[in-house]
């Protein structure tokens, strides 16, 4: 009897063949009613696709039908692991059944959408292409080809968007290195939301800069302050005799020559190069950049400015904006920050003599 036969031993007698014959078609007819009642679970919907994938694997096992009938339970078996969100599985599944079959227009499609919903986009467009060749007028491969190249010039417009985000970033953390500045945690964010530097085509700073009103703890905001522009020029313009009153200023304390400017000096810690980067990037399309390269480390980081306590040091009007950002003692809280006070109000000599402090932020 072949059943008795040892593995590997070559049938002796024709009885023997006839025995191995047999079983062979036995295992045959098995394999294929494997297939087709997978075809039916297939069918059946998705509460069966468990049984669908059981019979194809099944029916693989048996190791007995020809290449191209594996090729289509592999492919059949790909097809339902696409149903099921199992991309990997199913590509693996449609490339074995491209092995077996390398004309199999099926195997060949699933490879293409699995690898398009793994986002290996190169991968899918040779998969299409390779069925083209097969079948040229196949519209289910054309449409995934338009699919496909729509996403890969989107992919390379977004990868170029997030270049030219770290570029310039770069750029702008080079302009604050070049001049020396102390360049610290962002605060009051809530304010200035986004905004941060600008370099323009002349290697030139333009801060958003926020203006805080001390004693009130209201804010003005100035867009756009070239750092060779002197504070006087946008205070003119910000206090000019046309401008309307501050709404909450009742004794119309806050006049262009009562005010005064004022930084906190010796406050803040310095950010390291990655630190700033990330900050700089915030809200472009390289946001998600979590590693720049080794050149991201920064000897200053964790440095304080200055060597005692914090305190107000009065802006001369006269000078320009980077003449004050550079001072030592003063570390810029992601955008310059500066308090207005005025000389004709009852705060003012609490804030002059250091009674006042800004309060904590929920960012700091």
């Amino acid at each position: 009897m072949a059943l008795w036969m040892e593995k590997g031993s070559e049938p002796l007698t024709e009885s023997e063949r006839a025995d191995l014959e047999g079983i062979q078609a036995l295992k045959e007819s098995a394999a294929l009613e494997l297939k087709e009642k997978g075809n039916e679970y297939v069918k059946m919907g998705k509460k069966h696709y468990s049984d669908a994938i059981d019979c194809y694997t099944r029916a693989i096992n048996q190791k007995v039908l020809s290449d191209s009938e594996n090729s289509i339970l592999f492919a059949n078996r790909a097809h339902v692991n696409l149903q099921l969100g199992n991309n990997r599985r199913a590509l693996m599944d449609a490339e074995e059944a491209i092995k077996l079959c390398p004309t199999n227009i099926k195997a060949l499609y699933r490879a293409a959408k699995a690898s398009l919903l793994l986002n290996m986009l190169s991968e899918a467009k040779q998969y299409c292409e390779k069925g083209l060749q097969q079948s040229p007028d196949n519209e289910e491969l054309r449409k995934l080809v338009r699919q496909i190249d729509l996403l890969k010039s989107e992919s390379e417009r977004h990868e170029a968007q997030i270049s030219e985000a770290v570029a310039a970033a770069k750029c702008i953390y080079s302009a604050i290195k070049d001049r020396r500045l102390n360049f610290g945690k962002a605060s009051f964010q809530e304010l200035t939301g986004l905004k941060k530097p600008i370099l323009d085509k002349d290697k030139i700073l333009h801060w958003p800069v926020l203006l805080l009103y001390a004693e009130v703890m209201t804010s003005d905001f100035i867009e756009d302050f070239c750092e060779t522009d002197m504070f006087s020029v946008h205070l003119d313009m910000m206090y000019s005799e046309s401008s309307p009153p501050l709404p909450w200023d009742k004794g119309n304390a806050y006049t262009r020559e009562a005010i005064e400017l004022y930084y906190q000096a010796g406050s803040g810690v310095c950010l390291s190069k990655k630190e700033i980067l990330h900050y700089l990037l915030e809200g472009t399309a390289g946001s998600h950049i979590e590693s720049f390269s080794d050149e991201e480390k920064s000897v200053g980081h964790g440095t304080s400015a200055g060597t005692g306590p914090s305190k107000w040091v009065k802006v001369n009007e006269k000078r320009a904006l980077y003449d004050v950002l550079k001072e030592p003692d003063y570390v810029i809280p992601g955008v310059p920050v500066f308090y207005v006070v005025s000389k004709k109000s009852s705060f003012y000599k609490d804030f002059r003599t250091g009674k006042w402090s800004p309060p904590r932020l929920h960012d700091e």
